[in-house]
């Protein structure tokens, strides 16, 4: 019930998502016939390319192509690279989905333990740690964060390998099975490729983690807190249960649902920052696939970016409503 009731609503979200995107790409300086046809070409070479390309017609006439191929599962064909752009998008994805997970599983490895020792220790080191560590990874820039990581561990220090893409020049891409690289190496059984593919992830999964740790584990100490102090824990305390008992069972399980809140709002954060972290680190993404397009004028690659990406938030959103139901079973008594 909660997922049907969930994806009636995204549908007008979605359609919002078409025409606002449609019409920006249109709005956007730069014209794809000029880029392409070359800047010694003349207005009729101009004229001839956006004929072909169809950007000559009315919006009207213009929308109704996009929505119609639109239906039939067509998102157009990318004028830089020749290629479907479902095809390019597809072919990305797997490179920015692991990014985006090991960053993910980064910041919850780290955030949630220092936001639950924050909050059992308040006052103390690792409290002020975790003040500074929210506070510095609030204000530093994504982009900021890559380039400093890159001129310390790969600059200065030599330990880390040039940010050149998912593998440096001396490895070879595994057997696609996943088209997740830790995962295909494995599944081959290639050590020597999987310690190549995780020593170029350590470096972007740490700059979108620090982006991220920030607001989950503010939000973990602070739901902590107000869980500790709550009524149901000091009768715990006072029925003589152990302090681990008392922190993870009865206060964490009631101070999670902030925390999957919080969770699913900076997953959203991550598809976003991520376009500018593949850009400082030449990863072959959908983010850096999307400002090249932009760059370039490219409209069909920038509004079937912009749409996965809203169909990514639909099934975030999905994700974070049924984990609610399993945490809380109140949420599906009042659904």
């Amino acid at each position: 019930m909660i997922v049907l009731r969930r994806l009636s609503t995204a549908l007008p979200v979605i359609a919002g998502v078409i025409v606002v995107t449609f019409l920006l790409t249109r709005a956007l300086p730069g014209d794809p016939a000029v880029y392409f046809a070359g800047p010694a070409a003349s207005e009729q070479a101009i004229a001839e390319i956006r004929h072909q390309l169809g950007f000559d017609r009315s919006l009207p006439v213009q929308f109704l192509d996009y929505a119609v191929r639109l239906a039939h599962g067509d998102l157009g064909t990318s004028l830089t690279t020749g290629q479907p752009v479902m095809t390019d998008l597809l072919t990305r994805l797997p490179a920015s989905a692991e990014l985006t997970l090991l960053a993910l599983f980064l910041a919850v490895a780290v955030a949630i333990p220092l936001g639950i020792t924050a909050a059992t220790r308040p006052g103390s080191a690792v409290d002020h740690i975790c003040r500074i560590t929210t506070t510095a990874g609030v204000s530093l820039p994504t982009f900021f964060t890559g380039l400093l990581l890159i001129y310390v561990f790969y600059y200065l220090l030599g330990i880390a390998p040039a940010p050149l893409g998912r593998l440096d020049v001396y490895a070879s891409a595994p057997p696609q099975h996943t088209g997740f690289y830790l995962i295909d190496s494995l599944l081959d059984g290639d050590v020597e490729t999987f310690r190549a593919t995780l020593s170029q992830l350590i470096l972007p999964a740490a700059t979108m983690a620090i982006f991220t740790l920030a607001p989950l584990a503010r939000i973990t100490r602070a739901s902590m807190l107000s869980a500790l102090g709550s009524e149901f824990v000091r009768t715990a305390k006072a029925s003589g249960l152990g302090r681990r008992q008392i922190v993870l069972v009865y206060a964490f399980r009631n101070a999670v649902l902030p925390v999957i809140t919080t969770l699913g709002v900076v997953f959203s954060f991550l598809l976003g920052a991520n376009v500018l972290v593949e850009k400082v680190f030449a990863w072959p993404g959908i983010g850096s696939y999307a400002v090249d397009a932009v760059i370039a004028s490219d409209y069909a690659p920038v509004q079937g970016f912009v749409l996965m990406m809203a169909l990514l938030y639909v099934v975030l959103n999905l994700i974070v409503d049924v984990a609610y139901g399993l945490v809380d079973p109140r949420v599906r008594l009042e659904a």
